[in-house]
């Protein structure tokens, strides 16, 4: 093959005239006739081994996810086609697939995974050189040449072959290869109703139409006809980009709010940046349309950027990937309207906090192919209260705008175009999911007093202004938890003083005089600032976070401390530290707050009128520190998330692992009687805050321990609230001692069978 641009631009252009001759007479449809798919891959495979002089050219496309199938070839045996298969990480071929970057060696049955595959009579051939077929970050399949002899590929030809890889990406997505049987070379997209079960990151259920937050865009010409006319498409794409991103950092296209310009300062950046022009100016005179251009340098960026271990870089991603999609809806002429359909549900491969937050107040959902319980947009989706579903992979593929979705929260599954029995059981779920909100708001006046009277305070978990309303709907009794870290990491930039102290304050205003408890900083492990730049952490969940971040950093810490004194204007508010672990660091730490407590009050700012400054207890070491630091503390948090983690040391990311161990096993129950002993002996006020708190049959156990104080989302306290009303204390503490009896590592199923004799709603 050429090395040359114009030599690649000679093979895309047969390309071209084989794609639209292929099976003559079937039309310029996709697909063409009953065999056109099937004559197009031929004549691919058969243009690509006679330009590169080579014996063996194989198009292998994805069967489905894990499954790579032979779809065509040219030298290999022709019975092998669509009989021989592979699975992702097996042999060269799926080595390929899974690592989405090219392989190229002389000697193919003796590179290491080499899998010789009878079926197809390849043994006799050496040289080798596949590249991933792959569109915008996701591969598709794989593209193989391979010669008997053994053979050195050039940088050149190895490049040449990803450019028709592209293509043939392309003509995939728009359907140029599915045959009469829909899915004659590869899974294609699925049509009709289809099920996907992910992860639960936010209970609630919604039904909706699917809103993508980056439209699937189809090129069906992806080769140029005219390099100069194409490079004067870009360039003048690219000056309607650099406007919308000034509009935006001005403040002119998303209204006034201030927060809008720090998110798109780093768009600004790309956007004029040359190396990126540079990039897609070579990709078009390669003979790649403006639109495949774009794609091709963007999935080259995905590809170096997802394996950098600097979480910074890697966050960079999601810029450069809605910048890519920006200029490509202005090459195509498409736009992604601001105006939401009614009940959209947001569908996307992945999103920052601060897009998400775009969105809020006008989206009943949210739907993520990738993401975590724990990330950055599911932690927003939680304080904005939206049913979320994450890891529910390729439903970006799958999903077309306008589609109707169903999302249950509850269990973690998506019904895309689901049938009408589906809608059926659904909405009668929402039903019932109402008449028990009509019961919860009764029972919000009500203090949450077990038929044993024992009084239970339940408090609400809040991160963003959005969350504060919750506090009168939901009955909290005051704010247990807010983590001031969301509106640092919703944002480009450092939030200064008056930003912060304006959040602060208008909680206190929401509160009305009710108890709130803020977080310091809590930064580290899976919540990276985009602008604070650290260092690559062989394990970031044990590493520097959270107060680490504040002692070792006192100017941050000291600002985020003015900020809370100045936002409080004089009213009462408490101070916890997190991820506490000797009593030296709570000491330190509480040093400094009072340091800054006399300073400001010698500049004339009011004192708070109480300040209550305690731990929030996620790590084992502090249940076990001196007596001294449970008298000092004005009041201890259990951390339930981090603490579990720690715990158990099992990765609260990692689904491998999180869920074998749960807040009911004995071992666990038993170190938290010994928080309660430790707090009681010092007469320290308790509370626990995390996920188990705000679960009913999770919170009737806290209870029947000893702790009187939980905090979770305000979602949850009318179901904990109804639990707790409804039981005794005494006959939950005798289900467990039953349990534990028997030998159980967990109370949990023992604790089940007792709620549902007695008919207890948990």
């Amino acid at each position: 093959m050429p090395p040359d641009k114009g030599g690649s631009r000679a093979l895309l252009r047969a390309l071209r005239a084989v794609m639209a001759g292929a099976d003559d007479g079937a039309g310029d449809g996709a697909g063409g006739g009953a065999n056109g798919g099937q004559q197009r891959m031929d004549q691919v495979v058969r243009l690509v081994a006679n330009n590169m002089v080579a014996e063996v050219c194989s198009i292998y496309l994805k069967r489905d996810e894990r499954t790579l199938e032979l779809c065509a070839t040219e030298g290999l045996r022709p019975e092998s086609v669509h009989s021989a298969r592979l699975r992702v990480g097996q042999g060269l071929v799926g080595r390929i697939a899974e690592r989405a970057e090219p392989l190229v060696t002389e000697d193919a049955p003796s590179t290491p995974g080499f899998r010789y595959l009878p079926e197809t009579g390849e043994e006799i051939y050496h040289s080798f050189v596949g590249v991933p077929i792959q569109r915008l970050g996701e591969v598709m399949g794989v593209l193989v040449v391979q010669n008997r002899t053994r053979r050195h590929y050039t940088e050149d030809e190895v490049e040449a072959l990803e450019i028709v890889a592209m293509v043939i990406s392309e003509m995939t997505e728009a359907g140029a290869f599915l045959g009469s049987d829909g899915l004659a070379a590869g899974p294609g997209r699925r049509v009709g109703p289809v099920v996907f079960h992910g992860t639960s990151a936010c209970d609630g259920v919604a039904e909706g139409v699917v809103h993508l937050h980056e439209p699937r865009l189809v090129v069906f010409d992806p080769i140029a006809d005219d390099v100069a006319s194409e490079r004067r498409r870009l360039a003048e794409a690219m000056e309607a980009l650099k406007g919308d991103v000034d509009r935006l950092v001005e403040g002119n296209g998303l209204g006034s709010a201030g927060e809008h310009r720090e998110i798109f300062e780093a768009y600004r950046m790309f956007a004029y940046d040359k190396g990126w022009r540079r990039r897609l100016d070579e990709a078009i005179d390669s003979g790649l349309a403006a639109e495949v251009a774009v794609e091709k340098v963007q999935s080259d960026a995905r590809l170096r950027m997802e394996r950098v271990a600097d979480p910074y870089l890697r966050e960079r991603l999601h810029d450069l990937d809605d910048l890519a999609n920006r200029l490509l809806r202005h090459l195509l002429g498409s736009s992604n309207a601001a105006d939401l359909p009614r009940n959209a549900v947001l569908v996307a491969r992945n999103i920052g906090p601060g897009e998400l937050m775009d969105h809020a107040g006008k989206i009943s959902a949210v739907v993520l192919e990738e993401g975590a319980q724990t990330s950055h947009a599911a932690i927003v989706a939680r304080a904005l209260a939206l049913p979320t579903v994450v890891q529910a992979e390729r439903i970006t593929r799958d999903a077309n705008s306008g589609d109707r979705i169903v999302v249950d929260g509850d269990i973690g599954r998506v019904d895309l175009r689901p049938e009408g029995g589906i809608l059926d059981a659904f909405r009668e779920k929402v039903a019932l999911a109402e008449q028990a909100q009509e019961v919860y708001r009764t029972l919000r006046e009500k203090p949450a007093t077990t038929k044993d009277g024992v009084a239970i305070a339940l408090k609400m978990n809040a991160g963003v202004l959005a969350d504060l309303p919750s506090i009168d709907a939901s009955g909290a009794e005051g704010v247990g938890l807010f983590r001031t870290e969301l509106q640092f990491l919703i944002r480009r930039n450092l939030p200064g003083r008056e930003a912060q102290a304006a959040v602060y304050s208008r909680v206190l205003d929401a509160a009305g005089g009710r108890e709130v408890v803020f977080r310091t900083l809590d930064i580290g492990s899976d919540k990276v600032l985009p602008y604070l730049r650290r260092e690559a952490e062989p394990n970031p969940a044990l590493g520097w976070r959270a107060i680490r971040v504040g002692l070792d950093r006192p100017k941050l810490f000291r600002m985020q401390v003015q900020s809370l004194i100045r936002g409080a204007k004089g009213r009462a508010f408490d101070l916890m530290f997190p991820m506490i672990a000797e009593a030296d660091e709570f000491r330190e730490a509480r040093g400094l707050v009072e340091g800054e407590v006399a300073r400001l009050a010698a500049l004339g700012h009011p004192r708070p009128a109480e300040l209550k400054i305690g731990v929030m207890l996620e790590t084992p070491s502090l249940a076990y520190a001196s007596d001294p630091l449970f008298e000092e503390a004005d009041f201890v948090s259990v951390g339930g998330n981090d603490l579990m983690q720690f715990f158990f040391a099992a990765d609260r990311e990692n689904e491998r692992v999180r869920r074998r161990y749960d807040l009911m096993n004995f071992s666990f129950l038993r170190f938290l009687r010994h928080v309660v002993e430790r707090c009681g002996e010092a007469g320290t006020p308790l509370s626990f805050c995390g996920e188990a708190a705000g679960k009913p049959l999770d919170a009737l156990v806290l209870a029947a321990i000893g702790f009187r104080e939980l905090s979770m989302r305000p979602a949850a306290i009318g179901p904990v609230k109804r639990a707790l009303l409804g039981a005794d204390l005494g006959d939950v503490r005798a289900a467990m001692e039953r349990a534990d009896a028997a030998g159980a590592t967990s109370a949990r199923s023992g604790l089940n069978a007792w709620a549902k004799e007695a008919g207890l709603p948990v």
